[in-house]
């Protein structure tokens, strides 16, 4: 299963890289490399191995069911004993020298380089040492979704693998609390105490009403007394972050040469700072400008906020979940028609409302991992919290238009169909290490190319609708820069979503608090706009827009590498960031 909501970095270093951190026996990943050509199959193998043994709920989602029930050792001889590892993984693949590999393996070796330095970044004391100081990259530790929402065994079986997931759930909280150094950011304390209270609340309530009825008496007792720890667990955390509230200061930033750091280690992207601020900057007043003429013709002598309300206003028929089963069908056959990419199997996404433990986003999409054979994928869109006023339940419904990219993104041609693609990948570590701006960048380089392909005709609302989510991207990936180098406070960014990206009141809040733990997501637009110029570079000289369903079908064909590699096996030359 591939939970792709990067919602924070204990998705992008905890989840899809797999930095669950443990220590992990020398298992070939860290032998000698001596044998070079030989010996690399081998090598790869054993890094795979020994991701998965230090991160076994990396591996029960990428499909390997014998890691099930365990949670990673996060202590902090554990944590030196990852750092240590991933290093050693780096230095050993210099053995590895182009003379001694095929150009397959090279870039695959290449390719392994990357994900070892990403996962490094994140955990390194050096780097965003993100195990001391955020709690958020935790909570993926401690989320069960897999064995209630997964199907990949008997219900009895997966009721065993939960229980024993919850028994380990203590010790992970307690490492965690006492790997957090103090103080923490406001914004830390504000996400932490509301996520890991989100399941002290799931595991006494859904946690226990999807095993109703399942497995023997003594199956039953044996999860009754794990949901009691596990509560109390959850409990004494969220008591420890909210008693961090009063001491909690500003100090969320990475700084200038961190951000820099974190951009090459986890995206081989080594363009200046400055630089990319101005892309940034470039690609907002590109999309504002397509906006102000589409609303002038949309909503004529009205206002841009009038102008997203209009468009807003267009509910889909039956609320968010009918209305994006009703569009899943025409964007399938809408891709088919216009010759844009190959769909590679007879896979279906199905379309599901969130559970209620995993609603702080409003959709995201849950995909099978590559061990895992005909499991089905799901959409999932959260409803609106029932408890606020009809009028804010009501706003909560994107429009038609808006909800139409948001399926773009999630399924046709997006994050479902690019791992179709992933897990049809030539080698098991393409299909197994899908990077950030891969994946994000991917899935909204889809959203413009849509559109531009020609969906519901070019229509304005059907522009409005795609540049609402364009927009929203563009203030994620200057308030990530921002943010990060001490040139914005998080007061700024709520403001610059609001007033440059046309976000809600409770919108531009939650994105400006999401910066502060999620440096990285400025991936959504960087990798888009990557993507985007390899793409018109490639085709430059194949024919043009012609040519797109050969780049897209190449693209997707490499798994899931930082794009600057991608660009190197399409155009030749060095993996650079080119935009």
């Amino acid at each position: 299963m591939r939970k792709l909501m990067f919602v924070s970095v204990a998705a992008a270093a905890l989840g899809i890289a797999g930095c669950k951190v443990a220590t992990a026996p020398d298992n070939g990943a860290t032998a000698s490399a001596a044998s070079a050509n030989a010996g690399w199959p081998k090598f790869v193998d054993g890094f795979i191995a020994a991701a998965f043994k230090a991160n076994p709920g990396f591996a029960v989602q990428s499909g390997r069911h014998e890691y099930d029930g365990q949670i990673a050792d996060l202590s902090q001889a554990a944590i030196d004993g990852e750092v240590a590892r991933l290093k050693k993984v780096i230095a050993d693949t210099g053995a590895f020298t182009n003379d001694k590999l095929t150009a397959e393996q090279q870039y695959e070796r290449d390719y392994l380089v990357a994900v070892a330095k990403g996962q490094l970044f994140w955990i390194d004391p050096t780097g965003a040492d993100q195990l001391h100081t955020n709690p958020a990259a935790y909570l993926g530790a401690v989320d069960p979704s897999v064995y209630v929402t997964v199907p990949y065994a008997p219900p009895e079986a997966r009721l065993k693998a939960y229980t024993k997931f919850l028994q380990n759930v203590p010790r992970a909280a307690e490492q965690m609390r006492a790997n957090i150094k103090t103080p923490m950011a406001a914004s830390f304390v504000d996400y932490a105490k509301s996520a890991f209270g989100g399941f002290a609340a799931y595991y006494p309530g859904d946690g226990m009403a999807a095993w109703k009825g399942v497995g023997t008496p003594a199956d039953q007792q044996a999860l009754q007394a794990a949901t009691v720890s596990a509560v109390k667990a959850m409990n004494e955390t969220v008591g420890w972050v909210e008693g961090q509230r009063a001491a909690a200061k500003p100090n969320f930033a990475l700084g200038a040469a961190k951000f820099q750091r974190m951009l090459a280690d986890t995206e081989m992207v080594t363009t200046p700072i400055a630089e990319l601020q101005k892309i940034g900057e470039a690609d907002l007043a590109a999309n504002q400008k397509l906006l102000g003429e589409a609303c002038a013709r949309y909503a004529a002598g009205q206002t841009i906020t009038a102008c997203m309300e209009k468009m807003s206003a267009n509910k889909p028929v039956g609320g968010a979940v009918a209305g994006a089963r009703a569009q899943l069908a025409g964007l399938k056959q809408f891709i088919i028609d216009k010759n844009i990419v190959t769909i590679p199997g007879p896979e279906e996404a199905k379309v599901e409302e969130a559970p209620p433990y995993n609603r702080q986003n409003f959709a995201y999409i849950n995909i099978p991992g590559p061990y895992e054979k005909g499991l089905p994928s799901v959409y999932y869109i959260a409803p609106a919290d029932p408890s606020w006023p009809k009028a804010e339940q009501d706003a909560f419904v994107p429009g038609q238009a808006d909800l139409l990219f948001t399926s773009v993104h999630e399924v046709w041609p997006g994050h479902f169909l690019n791992f179709l693609h992933a897990n049809r990948s030539k080698n098991m570590f393409g299909r197994v290490f899908v990077g950030y701006a891969y994946a994000e960048g991917w899935a909204h380089y889809t959203e413009e190319m849509m559109r531009v392909a020609g969906l519901n005709g070019g229509d304005d609302e059907t522009l409005i609708g795609q540049l609402s989510n364009a927009l929203l991207r563009d203030c994620r990936f200057l308030s990530a820069i921002g943010m990060h180098t001490g040139s914005m406070t998080q007061q700024q960014s709520f403001e610059l979503f609001q007033n440059q990206c046309y976000q809600d009141v409770g919108n531009a809040r939650q994105q400006a608090a999401r910066g502060t733990y999620d440096p990285a997501y400025l991936n959504y637009t960087m990798g888009k706009l990557m993507i985007r110029k390899l793409r018109d570079d490639w085709a430059a000289t194949r024919g043009g827009q012609k040519s797109w369903k050969d780049y897209h079908d190449k693209f997707l064909s490499f798994g899931g590498p930082p794009i600057p590699l991608v660009r190197q096996q399409m155009m030749g030359g060095k993996a650079e960031a080119v935009f």
